[in-house]
């Protein structure tokens, strides 16, 4: 299930008895490097909002919390890292961080992080890296997964072209959710050499910069990049958008990229979308909106699926919200709306089709799902005798229920007890289940269906119903 990697990086949390950590100017220890060599496994360490100039440390203990209270804890390096290498080095394993700002490291050897990752399983959230020379930094581990989400990286790179916003080496899975990521100085936005790499409802904007490529996987493996907002400037350094196994397929196959309900936009005269190693296994390009003057693909995949996406050499063909802005949002008239393709299948533990959107800034939310799925990574809610009745529905009752194995239906009291509804059931992929007419008390049966999210869908409106979750 695509929600046990949160929770097993979020488990060490719960029933561990660690000591609680205060710090701050009101506080004995006045910044984080007074505790960092002092706190022990499972220990709490809240650090007071405010900001803590040049100060630099590394964490060594496991099963750390470490979080802002109270507003952000702002770490302004100053220009200086601990051990010549960042703001934090995490030494320790099953580190979660939350709200804390990493901002100016940098090293004589040009790689200052705000993060250096040795230790094994990090947690990011509801952070920002602005201005080190690497945004994160992960060290070789191949048994660590990594879980970014909510969090900002700007204008992080030396201008060597060898530092990035996000920059992780060989770890087990990386996940990246709901991130503003723009603006790498000469650098790409992401570059991972992860195993897997799940790439979800992300804004990767260079916008008016000077970054590279804004995805880069170089060692291959498996990666869904799906439902992000993708843009790159007119003035990158290098046309290729996303990148696959250019350095090398040395990640263990299959080396598979699904890239899926995304929408991409190129301010490059002559862009690349997918530049790739030659006989990677499958490269999988479904419903994205794709505007700008791009050759599609560079290399050759074994296996090359191309279907449902809407391909344009102007932008403003697409008919976004404000392109200007970088508002992809749809237009009412937008040839994306209602026009995907209806696909089967799922890689890394998701489903072929975007149960959320990214809100900026850093953020997301549930996407909205009437059976017919826009292109692109933004749903346009249009507004229907259905969808205008939709949440206020309170007529017809449905829930599911683990006990029978079913929906069970039941009417409010502002309808008959005897009525009889048609309904349609449809699964979030657009497959419809159950098409009919039904009555007060009826228990649809649930045996055999995929788990996931249905709407069913009534003259009196919509409601999403969660099987299995």
């Amino acid at each position: 299930m695509k929600f046990l990697f949160a929770l097993l990086l979020m488990c060490f949390v719960i029933g561990v008895d660690g000591k609680t950590w205060n710090v701050g100017p009101q506080w004995d220890h006045k910044a984080p490097s007074a505790v960092a060599s002092l706190v022990g496994t499972g220990d709490t360490v809240w650090i007071e909002a405010g900001i803590y100039p040049g100060d630099v440390c590394k964490w060594t203990a496991d099963k750390l919390y470490i979080a802002g209270k109270g507003g952000r804890a702002v770490l302004d390096a100053q220009r200086m890292g601990y051990g010549g290498k960042a703001i934090w080095v995490i030494a320790g394993s099953e580190t979660l961080i939350e709200n804390i700002d990493f901002l100016h490291c940098e090293v004589v050897d040009r790689n200052g992080a705000g993060i250096r990752l040795e230790g094994k399983h990090l947690t990011l959230r509801y952070c920002s890296f602005v201005e080190n020379q690497n945004g994160i930094l992960a060290g070789d581990n191949p048994l660590s997964d990594i879980l970014i989400e909510h969090c900002e990286f700007a204008a992080n790179g030396s201008g060597n072209g060898f530092t990035h916003n996000i920059y992780i080496n060989r770890v087990r899975t990386l996940t990246l959710r709901y991130n503003y990521i723009h603006h790498a100085y000469y650098g790409h936005e992401v570059k991972s050499r992860a195993q897997q790499n799940v790439i979800l409802y992300n804004r990767i904007t260079s916008e008016d910069g000077d970054a590279s490529y804004e995805i880069d996987l170089p060692n291959g493996g498996q990666a869904l990049v799906m439902g992000n907002v993708i843009q790159q400037s007119k003035f990158s350094d290098n046309n290729t958008i996303i990148a696959y196994g250019l350095e090398g397929m040395s990640n263990s196959g299959p080396h598979k990229l699904c890239f899926l309900f995304n929408t991409v936009v190129s301010n490059e005269d002559k862009g690349v979308l997918f530049n790739v190693q030659s006989k990677m296994d499958t490269l999988m390009f479904a419903n994205n909106i794709v505007a700008g003057n791009l050759t599609l693909l560079n290399g050759i995949p074994n296996a090359y699926y191309q279907q449902g996406n809407c391909i344009r050499l102007q932008s403003s063909d697409v008919r976004f919200v404000d392109e200007s802005r970088y508002d992809f949002h749809l237009e009412a008239n937008s040839p994306a709306i209602d026009s995907s393709t209806q696909l089967d299948g799922s890689l890394l533990g998701y489903e072929f089709v975007p149960a959320r959107e990214y809100v900026h800034p850093a953020g997301g939310k549930e996407r909205f799902f009437d059976g017919r799925p826009d292109r692109g990574a933004f749903e346009k809610q249009q507004v229907t005798a259905v969808h205008s009745t939709g949440k206020a529905n309170r007529l017809v009752l449905a829930h599911w229920d683990p006990e029978v194995s079913g929906i069970v239906l039941a009417w409010s009291g502002q309808l008959s007890p005897d009525a009889v509804i048609f309904i349609r059931l449809i699964h979030i992929s657009g497959t419809l289940v159950f098409e009919g007419k039904v009555r007060d008390g009826d228990v649809l049966s649930t045996k055999g269906w995929a788990s996931g999210h249905y709407l069913l869908v009534s003259e009196f409106g919509y409601q999403h119903i969660a099987v299995g979750r």
